[in-house]
C-alpha cells in the first residue's frame, strides 16, 4: 500500500508540473497489441497474445518534448507449464504509464517512462480466481515510433515489471516472476489548442 501512495503522488506531481509548463496539450484515443510473457526465476512459459485499449494526455514542453500519461485496460499474462500441462494466466489490468517523449523533425519519437498498473480481474484457464496475482504492478517502458503532425501515430514499446507478479500456489513453479510486455499500437492525439 505504501509503494502505491508513494507512486500515486508521484504522477500526481508530474501532471501538475507538466500541466502548469505545457505549451500544447493533446488527447485521443490508443488501441494495441500485447504480446507479454513472465521473466525471472527459470519459470518455464510461452508468450500469451492480448490487447490494450484507452486513451492518452500529451503535454507539449518545446519543440521536443513532451509528457505523455495513458490510461489503458490491458490483458497480459503467459502459458506456464506445470506438470506436463499448460496453463493460461491471464490478468487484466488498468494501467497508467507515463512517457516522456523526444520528437525528432520527422516524425519520430523515442519515449521511457514509469508504469504503475491495478489488477481489475485474473484467470488460470477457464477457472476465475482472485489470489494469484498482487493488486499493484510497477514497471517502466521504452519505446519508439513515429506520429505526423496531424496527430495519427504508431508506436512499439517494450514494458518490463519491477514487482512481482503475483503467488504461485504449485510448488513447481517458482513466485518470483516479473511482467514483461510488447506492445505495439495506434493513436490519435488530437490538438486541442
Amino acid at each position: 500500500m505504501k509503494k502505491r501512495n508513494v507512486f500515486l503522488t508521484l504522477l500526481f506531481a508530474v501532471a501538475l508540473i507538466s500541466g502548469g509548463y505545457a505549451q500544447s496539450f493533446k488527447f485521443g484515443p490508443k488501441v494495441g497489441l500485447n504480446v507479454s510473457n513472465y521473466t525471472g526465476d527459470n519459470v518455464e512459459s510461452d508468450a500469451l497474445v492480448g490487447m490494450h485499449l484507452g486513451g492518452l494526455l500529451s503535454f507539449g514542453i518545446g519543440n521536443v518534448f513532451s509528457i505523455q500519461p495513458e490510461v489503458l485496460f490491458s490483458t497480459q499474462g503467459a502459458k506456464i507449464k506445470n506438470n506436463n500441462t499448460k496453463y493460461e494466466f491471464k490478468t487484466n489490468y488498468v494501467s497508467v504509464p507515463v512517457m516522456l517523449k523526444a520528437r525528432t523533425g520527422f516524425g519520430l519519437y523515442f519515449e521511457a517512462g514509469p508504469q504503475v498498473a491495478f489488477k481489475t480481474g485474473e484467470k488460470i484457464g477457464d477457472q476465475t480466481i482472485s489470489k494469484f496475482a498482487e493488486n499493484l504492478d510497477l514497471a517502466g517502458g521504452i519505446g519508439l515510433g513515429y506520429q505526423a503532425g496531424f496527430g495519427l501515430g504508431i508506436g512499439a514499446r517494450y514494458v518490463q515489471g519491477i514487482s512481482k507478479v503475483g503467488t504461485f500456489e504449485s510448488s513447481s513453479i517458482k513466485a518470483d516472476v516479473k511482467n514483461s510486455i510488447v506492445q505495439v499500437g495506434l493513436f490519435w492525439a488530437i490538438p486541442v489548442n
